[in-house]
């Protein structure tokens, strides 16, 4: 037919044809019309069901939730409605389509029956309905997959359209951080990646109800602005630190939990290994082995040793305090807390099997040997508690070594017999000349051949030779006169009457005095306990000697609690003082012309020998307690236990060239974990709950999780509770107060719930009053978390009160600092800005200490600085940032009492009724405050999609327990959880970089549990962190140094040593001659330092034949020998001039009337000592050597041959000089 018509219109129709033609089309076009009429009156019967569909509230109420609904969603509408209008357009049958919108209508009012019905009951969330309109019309006319994607779309509440509106709208978005002035569309992204148009719906999809649909994706989230700025700025990260030259962590830090019976106090070094005193022994590593892999899990370290570098363990020994080198002797020296001294015989071949043991032992004190020291003559120096100074006689040490294994226990009597108290023979008739204060340091001047007794407030200066007391003086310099005063050493015996003592009745005056003095004494203490605690005290703890070292130049170096860093000569006269850090200086190093100096904030810094500062970094996160040089490196000890060696050269090109080589292999030692950490926060009312509470709230929803925390509010309120625990907290930091028995009832009973003895293990907890914070770990994951710490910081009345406030627990987790802090914030609706001021004073005064349930107690050894709370001063000096500013991951969580605004009880009711959660968000009073920047500032909350959790009456279940009684508080989403990771880009992906990424895949209230007026509410957050893997980056640190072309010839101009020349080889000595020789600097450029000391001393028989040298202890020097100054420095083109003298030595034991009593059995022989003259750079890792031999010519008159090796060098002949010494200047003075 339509073939036909298309020829007749090719020639002319008859006229008749023609007629009906038109006729025609004029009944097309009316029936046309007559189609455009009933497409149009479709279009209303559409709009109409969608208006009776829509969820509106009802009652007086709903025009204006009518109009709020319409206001932002009106060009949604529309565009809608126009799609709908095309599509019926290509319909065939328009008939059909109104059958369809007649089909829609019913369904629609069923729900609405449906929603009638289930309105204020059931305590699951109610099914939610569609709300399109576009949604309603499509039913066969799209394909199915377009019309699962628009359900998709459909589904999500008001502000998710928004948001994905503002994508699909923008490809090229970053961060989608809003401004105080921006609109709502800024303030939210999905967890998902946006690429052009397209979303990837099934990574923003959630349930309506408060969790999600699928529980394998996460949640939309909502986050505050602010964020990016100050403290609210997540740290930066990166796989090399950037602030600090690159390291080799010997030892990476260890879990603290891990390291119980087994703490690291103190290093020393030899010149192929590291020695560690620890608490159950010693330790070493060999240097050999400094850059091979870990043992790793399941070899033979103990656990928090696994990347560490293989080391050997001792025996097991009570708590090592102290260690000393004698390259003499080729031993260990050890200090124990039980008072014994114990050798270790160096470069043995260590075995695996078994722990090696000491050569032998003797008893020294009584109490702990918290130091000792081994002087220029070879004696070891010991102090211990109360002042005592003891000293041990290399003679009868050089004996006991030489008795064999059966004579050990004669070689222990031997030296224990041996011993000098250096504090008796300072005390005449019950006056001490020294302190009675525990002697913290013992320090060997070797250049003026002097030793150091360091007390907390004084010093006493002795000489190495004659062990006498030259001096005693205090911190500020002063000399003391202590012969005078009554000496509180002695020791003080109870005066009792022979008589029985009766026990007399006292009267009511004397009982009056005792009152008065126990009140007095309390509130003293309680006074002191206050400025403890805030960070002050009295102003001589700011002056205790924590810290002393010798500097190459001979200068004594000693440092104080409160940062300060004294200057003194080699007669103990202060010369002037620095301060470079306010922080404790806990240790000190000296090498060459550099200082290195360990504080308590974690700090290194490094002066030159003039005290100006050369450079200071970070080097852990905890107090540095030793420093020491070994193997062209500066090892640092932090009190956790980590060992981390700098380069002694440190600041250096050599740092940037291993920063870069490390950072390009960051992928070798980079290691992705997941873990899962359901935190739960409830407002309890003082009450308590049921085990199915419980397992409703935790037990149902640790199936997958690694991580339990869970904050209480109001566990335990009253004026008289929160007054005791006010007065509790005022010691807590010293005592170790914890919380009360009804917070101990609430953990064991959670515990159950999470099957607490198979599953999880409870890790720590806090309670600040009504406040309590706990945490629980799966016990698979145990080895890789730990380190808690705690806090709390009061927010009630005057601050102080615990009412209000916020408890927090910081937790390393994979090397990755998490802090999760549980608060209750000011009530009621007005007090919007006392919230935010809370939040504010939590966030930046929670600073963290350990546990008290962590403290041990044998930190013997440690200076009581490392072990004292950390005030304001002693955090770590990154711009006086606050502890949670610094971590990888906060949680926010607790009830925050922040309230629905510009809304009436019954309209909060008809939206929560309607589940319109939409509508109540934007009446969210914290969500507004985040918006602005005022509160919770770059934090990230998923969207409320639960019921408000506050208030309702106990005992009701469903959303019809909200209260109704006369105040009628209006329903408030009070309960809540945030967090902020390591992301500054909504993009990041989990890196080094960026080593901490969450996301919120569970956010619920579990509106079945009514023992409170608040619900419980939880949430499950999955966290993606990156870590390093420490042996797998030690190993290529060491591959970096072997092999990089470009460090090589850095290193090797580290070896250059100033050439120096000496003026003889050989000197002669008569009885109490004195002779100097002089030591050269030729370079025009560079200093020289020097140290001499004694290879060991000969015997020369009658045929001129010297016996085997034999040296003594630190190749320290024969008591006839003086060498003088023994150390020191020589400028460019100067010249050092040192003195040997001869003095004969008896002490007064060999004494007797005057008379020396081995008169008749004096060795006649001559005797013959090699001194070695070491001469290094400024950061020399070896030394270039000369050798002097000095001989003591016993008959008077020269031997008639020498035996100079040097022809080329004169030898010094003796030369008579009565006075005791000749040319004594010093390392300065005696420069010409």
């Amino acid at each position: 037919m339509n073939d036909r018509s298309d020829e007749d219109d090719r020639r002319p129709p008859p006229r008749k044809a023609a007629t009906k033609s038109e006729e025609d089309k004029k009944s097309a076009r009316k029936e046309d019309k007559k189609n455009a009429q009933a497409r149009k009156q479709n279009a209303k019967t559409k709009d109409k069901s969608e208006e009776e569909c829509r969820k509106a509230p009802s009652g007086k109420h709903a025009a204006k939730a009518h109009v709020k609904f319409e206001e932002p969603n009106e060009d949604r509408l529309a565009e809608d409605n126009n799609r709908a209008r095309k599509e019926d357009d290509k319909a065939p049958n328009h008939n059909a389509k109104t059958k369809t919108a007649e089909e829609q209508n019913h369904r629609c009012a069923g729900e609405r029956n449906e929603e009638d019905m289930l309105a204020g009951v059931s305590t699951s969330p109610p099914r939610r309905k569609t709300q399109s309109y576009s949604h309603q019309l499509r039913t066969n006319t799209v394909p199915h997959n377009a019309n699962k994607r628009q359900h998709q779309l459909r589904k999500h509440s008001l502000d998710e359209n928004r948001m994905l509106n503002h994508h699909q709208g923008s490809k090229n978005s970053g961060y989608y951080n809003g401004t105080p002035d921006s609109s709502d569309e800024d303030d939210f992204y999905p967890y998902s990646t946006i690429t052009d148009h397209h979303v990837d719906h099934q990574r923003i999809e959630a349930d309506g109800g408060g969790g999600g649909d699928d529980p394998h994706q996460p949640l939309m989230e909502f986050m505050g602005n602010g964020g990016g700025i100050g403290i609210f700025k997540a740290p930066s990260r990166a796989p090399v630190n950037p602030n600090r030259p690159p390291c080799i962590e010997l030892r990476p830090h260890p879990l603290r939990e891990t390291q119980v019976g087994k703490f690291i106090r103190t290093i020393t070094s030899t010149e192929t290994q590291l020695w560690a005193g620890q608490e159950s022994g010693v330790r070493v590593w060999n240097y050999a082995d400094a850059y091979k892999p870990g043992i790793g899990t399941g070899g033979r370290a103990r656990r928090g040793d696994e990347d560490a570098a293989p080391f050997y363990e001792s025996a097991s020994t009570p708590p090592t305090i102290c260690l000393i080198v004698d390259q003499g002797s080729k031993l260990v020296w050890s200090g124990h807390k039980d008072g014994k001294i114990r050798s270790w015989k160096m470069d043995l071949n260590f075995s695996d099997e078994n722990g090696f043991r000491e050569c032998f032992w003797w008893q020294a004190h009584r109490g702990p040997i918290l130091s000792m020291e081994i002087s220029s003559y070879g004696d070891i120096w010991t102090g211990s508690e109360g002042g005592t100074i003891r000293v041990w006689p290399w003679e009868a040490v050089e004996k006991s070594l030489s008795l064999s294994p059966e004579e050990k226990h004669m070689a222990t009597l031997l030296v224990e017999r041996s011993c000098i108290d250096l504090k008796s023979h300072v005390t005449v008739n019950g006056a001490c000349s020294i302190s009675s204060s525990d002697v913290k340091a013992l320090v060997s001047d070797h250049v003026h051949a002097k030793v150091w007794a360091v007390g907390s407030l004084s010093f006493s200066l002795w000489d190495a030779r004659t062990r006498e007391l030259v001096k005693v003086f205090t911190v500020d310099g002063q000399t003391e006169n202590r012969p005078d005063e009554k000496s509180s050493c002695q020791e003080q015996q109870p005066v009792e009457d022979e008589a029985n003592v009766k026990l007399v009745s006292k009267s009511k005056k004397e009982k009056s005095n005792f009152l008065q003095r126990s009140r007095n004494a309390i509130m003293g203490a309680a006074d002191a306990v206050r400025r403890a605690a805030k960070g002050g005290g009295t102003s001589e703890d700011g002056k205790r000697t924590e810290a002393i070292v010798l500097a190459s130049d001979g200068m004594i170096w000693t440092g104080s609690s409160n940062g300060t860093l004294i200057q003194w000569d080699g007669n103990g006269n202060r010369v002037q003082e620095y301060t470079h850090h306010p922080c404790g200086i806990l240790c000190f190093c000296c090498y060459g012309a550099r200082i290195w100096i360990g504080y308590v904030s974690g700090m290194v810094q490094i002066i030159d020998l003039e005290g100006n500062l050369i450079a200071g970094w970070v080097t852990h996160n905890g107090p540095v307690i030793k420093l020491v040089v070994g193997n062209g490196c500066v090892y640092s000890l932090a009190t956790h236990g980590g060992i981390r060696g700098w380069h002694v050269s440190s600041p250096s090109p050599v740092d940037d060239i291993l920063r870069t080589q490390l950072s390009d292999r960051e992928i070798r030692y980079t290691r992705l974990e997941n873990l899962r950490i359901l935190v739960g926060t409830w407002n309890v009312g003082q009450g308590r709950a049921s085990h199915a509470a419980l397992m409703s709230w935790l037990g149902s929803a640790v199936a997958d999780v690694g991580i339990v925390v869970v904050g209480l509010q109001e566990v335990e309120m009253g004026a008289g509770f929160l007054a005791m625990s006010a007065a509790k907290e005022t010691v807590k930091k010293q005592v170790g107060l914890e919380g009360s028995a009804i917070g101990q009832w609430w953990q064991d009973h959670i515990g159950k719930a999470l099957d607490e003895d198979n599953t999880f293990e409870r890790v720590g907890s806090r309670q600040l009053a009504g406040l309590m914070i706990a945490i629980w770990v799966r016990k698979s994951l145990r080895s890789h978390a730990g380190d808690l710490d705690v806090s709390a910081v009061a927010c009630g009345l005057g601050r102080a009160i615990g009412n209000k406030g916020g408890v927090g627990l910081r937790l390393r987790v994979y090397d990755r600092i998490m802090c999760f802090v549980n608060c209750h914030l000011a009530a009621h609706l007005e007090a919007v800005n006392k919230r935010n001021s809370d939040f504010d004073h939590i966030f930046r005064n929670m600073t963290f200490a350990r546990s008290s349930n962590l403290l041990n107690n044998s930190a013997a050894g440690v200076s009581s600085a490392a072990q004292m709370p950390r005030s304001a001063n002693d955090k770590s000096p990154d711009d006086g940032k606050p502890d949670l500013a610094e971590a990888d991951m906060i949680i926010f969580f607790g009830d925050f009492n922040y309230r629905l605004f510009g809304i009436s009880y019954d309209e909060a009711r008809d939206f929560v009724s309607q589940r319109s959660f939409d509508w109540l968000r934007e009446k969210d009073q914290l969500r507004a405050e985040m918006k602005a920047g005022k509160v919770f500032q770059g934090m990230r909350e998923a969207l409320v999609r639960f019921p408000p959790t506050y208030k309702f009456e106990r005992g009701k279940p469903g959303l019809g327990g909200y209260d109704s009684g006369e105040k009628k508080r209006i329903p408030a989403w009070c309960d809540r959880v945030l967090y902020r990771d390591n992301r500054s880009n909504p993009s990041d992906e989990c890196s080094l970089e960026c080593p901490v990424v969450a996301s919120i895949f569970q956010y619920e209230a579990r509106m079945d549990v009514t023992e409170s007026d608040h619900k419980p509410v939880r949430c499950k957050l999955n966290v993606d962190i990156a870590h390093v893997d420490r042996s797998v980056r030690r190993q290529e640190f060491g591959k970096i140094l072997e092999s990089n072309e470009s460090i090589k010839p850095h290193l090797e101009a580290l070896r250059f040593v100033p050439e120096t020349s000496l003026n003889t080889n050989k000197i002669l000595l008569n009885n109490q001659d004195t002779i100097s020789f002089n030591i050269t600097n030729m370079s025009k450029e560079h200093s020289a330092f020097y140290q001499i000391l004694c290879q060991g001393q000969a015997t020369v028989n009658e045929n001129e034949v010297a016996s085997e040298y034999r040296p003594r202890g630190w190749l320290g020097f024969p008591r006839w020998l003086e060498v003088t100054p023994a150390a020191g420095m020589i400028g460019p083109e100067q010249v050092a001039d040192v003195s040997v003298h001869h003095e004969e030595f008896h002490t007064s034991e060999e004494f007797v009337d005057g008379i020396p009593q081995s008169w008749w059995s004096e060795d006649t022989r001559d005797k013959e000592v090699v001194l070695l003259v070491n001469i290094r750079g400024s950061c020399t890792s070896q030394p270039r050597t000369h050798r002097v031999h000095v001989r003591h010519i016993f008959s008077g008159s020269p031997p008639s041959t020498t035996a100079a090796p040097a022809a080329a060098q004169p030898s010094m002949e003796p030369k008579r000089n009565t006075s005791k010494k000749h040319g004594t200047g010093s390392h300065r003075g005696g420069q010409h």
